[in-house]
């Protein structure tokens, strides 16, 4: 091993111990280099999908050093005036926790109701306040930390993890993976949607991703045990009694009648969706998927039989559905990699996403972005059509986004451990898949398209990047029959979880977002400015100003001017993609001060706009470089300039007014210039 890359590895896992758990193949994962013929997305000639099971971010990364987690400097705040993740329970609350329990990444967790009622319960129109009374309990609450899941960590740590990337609807499985595989549910309500649940009979028949691919001759195929068979008479290879075997039911291009008709071998989709490997008395039961992989990855004299585009579905037991261990699936990853791997030319050519189709009943502190549509208050500079779901089957709202899901993005275009923080959701893997191969997916909706990426913001094509090298799990599950819950219970005192502190690298973003208040004696205008390249969605969210919280979507070049009528005290906070962060808090009967920042010259400006009749004594509070006052005289302005180079262009200030306690102006985020920078050094801080 390279002597950088060796003491790389060693800041990444602790120490020298750490070495004896490396394999070959795991260790080749990241220290293969890059294909980089061109430098560029076409040097990608495989992209493989595994999807697993029932996670939520937090519930997984939220301790983690450098992404978005418990160290949340500015959290959403609860209509009770607390920080969200003191999630009431009748009169008391309940706060994130890790279950007392040493072996907690061998558990068999108690799994929560993860349905569309329950989710949009927990969501509450924004509000985020009913999670532990929707999904039944405080286990909702509980959370994995670096010890539990040490191998996930660790690929979070070499290649590039994602915190803003969430499920598509708030909702259960199969709905979730029908916006992995068709990028949508039916919305407009033709060939059987829209599905919001877990049914699938009568079959859909709208037409899916892998049929556009096969049409534009791009291959591919799904990986999977088929069980007892890949039929509506075998559960479609939900095996139920023989939970190591088959594919959970997890398919969900076998709920479409084109697949379903598809049964002889030389169809397309016969070929493609309803084969795999099939473990009989006589075989192993374990490891003739990862056997077939592995052989198609390594190929004949002809080259690799990988197809271009690849989903990897796994049988019950290794999905890490709650009820089944994480580091169950921790090995089954393992196997995928060690496959994959064993032909250094294929992986050098090969990007692996690995992601959950949704986050089961597990709490997750950031609000997902969602559409003003039906009730929900606000504006959009994006048509919202086909984000509304009214149905008959659950509660009228918005499909999503839903709750924030784990994703590590794994290849050698994505080493060093880095963080992006680009807003996705599962739509976002087809639109990698429509950058690289131009197959264009009709069914994501111009809301989804505007506030959702692509995620060719994860990868590094030109090369700038480390190839730092990675420990793995090793053993393998032995337990392979259904173990009784284990229900946790919440410590006592509660407190907010420690993160992991210290930064990582962060890939560069296309966010350019304003937002200015001009306060009058009848209300708030606001003006929200999007001058990036990339949509956003903003929550604007208070407890004192009617109809809140609001849902603003704003294009990319667009403007959004609403008004917000009220009178008197008022306090309104804007959350926004990468941290993005405003206060606006103050009297309209008093408004004395006008703040606007922007950047200039690797600096924060901030201009102080005195509307009053008196000279004003203006407090600014850096949190990176201490506190500042200035005067600033009546009817008159005045600019502050705050440095950024030292903290990789964050800032985090508050402003403040003398003899006028309520007035405060706070301006929290991150300059992008384009350039690599670092995670948000208030994290973990």
């Amino acid at each position: 091993m390279p002597e950088v890359d060796r003491r790389r590895f060693l800041q990444l896992t602790g120490g020298s111990a750490a070495l004896s758990l490396l394999t070959p193949s795991i260790a080749r994962a990241a220290s293969i280099p890059a294909n980089r013929r061109t430098g560029s997305l076409d040097d990608v000639e495989h992209i493989v999908v595994l999807m697993q099971e029932n996670r939520s971010f937090d519930h997984y990364f939220g301790t983690m050093r450098g992404v978005r987690g418990y160290g949340e400097p500015h959290p959403a705040e609860l209509p009770n005036g607390q920080a969200v993740w003191r999630q009431p329970s009748g009169k008391k609350e309940v706060l994130p926790f890790r279950p007392d329990r040493a072996d907690l990444g061998d558990s068999f967790l108690e799994d929560l109701d993860h349905g569309w009622d329950t989710g949009h319960e927990a969501f509450n129109a924004g509000r985020y306040d009913r999670w532990v009374k929707a999904k039944g309990g405080p286990t909702t609450m509980a959370h994995l930390r670096r010890g539990d899941i040490p191998f996930h960590y660790a690929l979070a740590d070499t290649f590039t993890v994602c915190d803003s990337y969430h499920c598509s609807m708030l909702g259960p499985t199969n709905p979730n993976r029908y916006y992995l595989w068709t990028g949508w549910v039916g919305n407009d309500g033709k060939g059987g949607g829209p599905e919001i649940g877990n049914g699938f009979n009568p079959a859909f028949d709208w037409t899916t991703y892998p049929e556009r691919l096969q049409k534009a001759g791009v291959s591919w195929k799904v990986y999977q045990d088929i069980g007892k068979g890949l039929d509506a008479a075998h559960a479609w290879g939900w095996t139920f009694v023989d939970p190591d075997i088959g594919n959970y039911g997890d398919n969900s291009l076998l709920y479409f009648k084109n697949y379903q008709q598809a049964t002889t071998p030389g169809d397309p989709l016969y070929d493609g969706a309803r084969t795999g490997t099939q473990i009989g008395p006589q075989q192993p039961r374990v490891g003739t998927l990862f056997d077939q992989l592995r052989s198609d990855v390594t190929g004949d004299d002809t080259g690799t039989k990988l197809p271009q585009v690849s989903w990897i579905v796994a049988p019950e037991a290794y999905t890490e559905h709650p009820n089944w261990p994480a580091n169950y699936g921790a090995w089954y990853v393992s196997q995928v990699l060690e496959a994959l791997t064993s032909d250094p030319d294929v992986w050098a050519k090969t990007a692996l996403f690995l992601t959950y189709d949704e986050n089961d009943g597990f709490f997750d502190h950031v609000v997902p972005p969602y559409p003003n549509v039906g009730k929900l208050a606000g504006d959009s500079t994006v048509r919202l059509t086909h984000e509304l779901y009214t149905g008959k089957d659950g509660t009228p709202g918005p499909y999503g986004l839903g709750v924030r899901v784990p994703m590590t993005v794994i290849s050698p275009w994505s080493t060093g451990g880095w963080v992006c923080s680009e807003v996705f959701d599962h739509t976002s893997i087809i639109r990698f898949m429509e950058q690289r191969f131009g197959v264009h997916e009709p069914n994501i909706t111009p809301w989804r398209r505007a506030v959702c990426g692509d995620l060719t913001s994860a990868f590094d094509f030109p090369g700038s990047s480390g190839s730092p090298s990675m420990p793995t799990y090793s053993p393998a599950p032995t337990v392979l029959t259904h173990q009784p819950d284990y229900v946790p219970t919440p410590p006592a005192p509660q407190h907010v979880p420690k993160q992991e502190p210290g930064v990582r690298p962060s890939r560069s973003l296309g966010y350019r977002l304003h937002v200015d208040l001009h306060v009058s004696a009848t209300g708030l205008d606001f003006t929200i400015t999007n001058r990036g390249r990339l949509g956003a969605q903003l929550q604007a969210r208070s407890n004192d100003v009617k109809g809140a919280p609001f849902s603003y979507t704003v294009g990319a070049g667009h403007t959004l001017s609403p008004t917000l009528r009220t009178k008197g005290r008022f306090d309104v906070s804007f959350h926004g993609p990468n941290g993005f962060f405003r206060r606006f808090a103050g009297n309209t009967s008093d408004p004395v001060l006008e703040v606007r920042a922007r950047r200039g010259e690797g600096r924060l400006v901030l201009t102080l706009h005195n509307r009053s009749d008196q000279a004003l004594r203006v407090n600014v509070a850096d949190a990176y470089d201490g506190k500042r006052s200035v005067r600033v005289a009546k009817r008159s302005r005045k600019e502050v300039r705050i440095p950024l180079a030292a903290t990789h262009g964050w800032y985090d200030v508050l402003v403040t007014v003398v003899d006028h306690p309520h007035l405060k102006r706070a301006f929290a985020g991150r300059f992008d210039n384009g350039r690599a920078s670092t995670s948000d050094p208030q994290l973990g801080h």
